[in-house]
């Protein structure tokens, strides 16, 4: 399968090569001009745990084909697109004359409904899906991460079996498990305000990074979600499909107790969180912004967003 990555993130990078490593053909697009600035290699520091519960340390330098345009005869099968979620709109204006008859898996957070956040790629060719990895760039340009075995991928749902097949088979040969999700949609609404939850402790501890090990922050970071559920009822998720991923916010207390232990003890729950050090980074901010944004557009009371970013209860400038 010809697979063109979109970008040479970190999500791109540690699934571009492991698609790579199963026998397909990948490169990456990256902007004019980035091509000499990233190299024809990558070097990754990672821990897998494709074939171990806890990880395996994989420390190596690999080779990546590296394209600086696209158009529709290049004839790639699939495209993979996983950026900030407010780039979404510029990324999918740029590959929608240019995907072709490809299968365009969108592999990250949106806040935005699903199919309006990537028009105008064409609706029929687009899976939705949600990694299970992350990690960031050293100053040392090497990728710190981790990946996880399972990968997230919407059910169907009357959609192309044989593009949402073609999808599943690629990462089953990456050695991936698939874990399918009915009601993506609300899913992907909930990882968001988690995220948010996340991000606005991050503000007060250095971003992420201050988070591993840390109980209180992590326990108000729970909390904070929870406050937030009620901008996913009015728009219309229905909860009880996501029982099992609302726990943590049900139980705040033993699960941030957990988390705390996990993320102070294992190095897979850890690098995650330890590549985020900056608070002001674009797309933590972003994330904040867009869910105050619509917690005041619908009414939702968010005191523990708002206190956290000290934004007035009517404003949203942060």
């Amino acid at each position: 399968m010809r697979v063109l990555m979109f970008g040479r993130g970190v999500i791109a990078t540690i699934y571009g090569q492991a698609l790579e490593s199963a026998g397909h053909d990948v490169e990456f697009y990256v902007r004019p001009g980035r091509a000499a600035e990233y190299g024809k290699t990558v070097r990754l520091d990672l821990i897998d745990a494709r074939h171990s519960p806890l990880g395996r340390r994989i420390s190596r330098t690999v080779p990546v084909k590296i394209r600086e345009s696209v158009e529709q005869e290049d004839g790639f099968d699939l495209v993979i697109l996983s950026v900030a979620h407010h780039q979404l709109a510029s990324a999918a204006a740029y590959l929608a004359p240019r995907v072709g008859n490809a299968t365009v898996l969108i592999l990250g957070n949106m806040w935005e409904e699903p199919l309006a956040a990537v028009a105008p790629l064409p609706p029929a060719q687009v899976v939705f899906g949600f990694p299970q990895a992350g990690g960031g760039f050293g100053t040392d340009g090497i990728l710190h991460g981790a990946v996880f075995r399972t990968v997230i991928i919407e059910a169907d749902n009357g959609k192309s079996k044989q593009r949402h097949a073609a999808v599943q088979n690629a990462f089953r040969q990456a050695g991936f498990t698939i874990r399918r999700q009915r009601d993506m949609r609300g899913w992907l609404l909930l990882h968001f305000v988690a995220d948010a939850g996340m991000h606005a402790q991050g503000v007060h501890h250095r971003g992420l990074a201050g988070l591993i090990g840390n109980r209180r922050g992590l326990r108000e970071a729970l909390l904070t979600t929870r406050e937030l559920l009620p901008i996913l009822r009015a728009r219309g998720i229905d909860l009880s499909h996501h029982r099992r991923a609302l726990l943590p916010f049900r139980f705040p207390v033993p699960t941030a107790a957990a988390m705390a232990w996990a993320t102070a003890h294992l190095p897979i729950a850890q690098v995650s969180l330890s590549a985020h050090t900056d608070p002001d980074a674009a797309e933590a901010r972003a994330v904040l912004r867009d869910t105050l944004h619509e917690a005041q557009r619908l009414g939702v009371h968010a005191h523990r967003l708002e206190e956290s970013l000290g934004a007035p209860a009517k404003s949203a400038d942060i």
